[in-house]
């Protein structure tokens, strides 16, 4: 069994998802959770001065998303077919560009960024989710199983609830009006890996 080494700051962000493939396939890794001070003395030993960073017997792998789609298909997470695993990838990407779009109002409301946050919540964050959510909905309309594609929970199941989750406690109601989308959230996070997990895990704010 290769050994994994996940390196991110001690909060959920972007590797958060890692964490919860690594659960939901019952493999073990170390979650290695850096101080915000430790970062600029790592930072310039990185790939792209960016984390989270995954080490697999040494080699190093950055990018978010690449760390998800690499481990979703080495633990079978990543679809039963190969147009399942690049129908996985496309919804992924897509859901990307909704995480980009609202990025703006996040930093604001984060204190990462002096700004307006009424403003980007009414102009930037609402309009990104209702563009975006009816996506989502249409794919689970379509698969019928309760995931996003296929048959069977996937990776992309797995990052994308929890994002899900993680906006609904900062923005109340976020899902307000989208009970399809709710009841997915819910589905994903009652996997007993996953929902053992989510008990257990350190409480971060996002």
């Amino acid at each position: 069994m290769p050994q994994y080494k996940l390196t991110y700051f001690d909060i959920r962000g972007l590797g958060e998802g890692a964490r919860l493939i690594f659960h939901q396939a019952g493999v073990k890794f170390e979650d290695n959770r850096l101080k915000r001070e430790d970062w600029p003395a790592l930072k310039p030993k990185t790939p792209f001065g960016q984390l989270p960073l995954l080490e697999v017997d040494g080699e190093v792998l950055a990018q978010s998303a690449a760390i998800y789609r690499y481990l979703g298909r080495q633990f079978g997470l990543a679809g039963k077919t190969p147009m399942e695993e690049a129908q996985v990838d496309s919804i992924f990407d897509q859901f990307r560009d909704f995480m980009t779009e609202l990025r703006p109002y996040f930093r604001v409301l984060f204190g990462f960024e002096e700004g307006d946050k009424e403003k980007l919540l009414k102009e930037v964050a609402i309009p990104a989710r209702d563009k975006h959510l009816p996506l989502l909905e249409k794919f689970l309309a379509k698969s019928g199983s309760g995931y996003i594609v296929g048959k069977s929970v996937t990776w992309a199941d797995l990052v994308i609830t929890d994002s899900l989750a993680t906006w609904e406690t900062i923005v109340p109601d976020f899902l307000g009006g989208h009970p399809q989308l709710k009841k997915y959230v819910e589905h994903i996070r009652e996997l007993p890996n996953i929902k053992k997990w989510i008990a257990e895990r350190p409480k971060t704010p996002y």
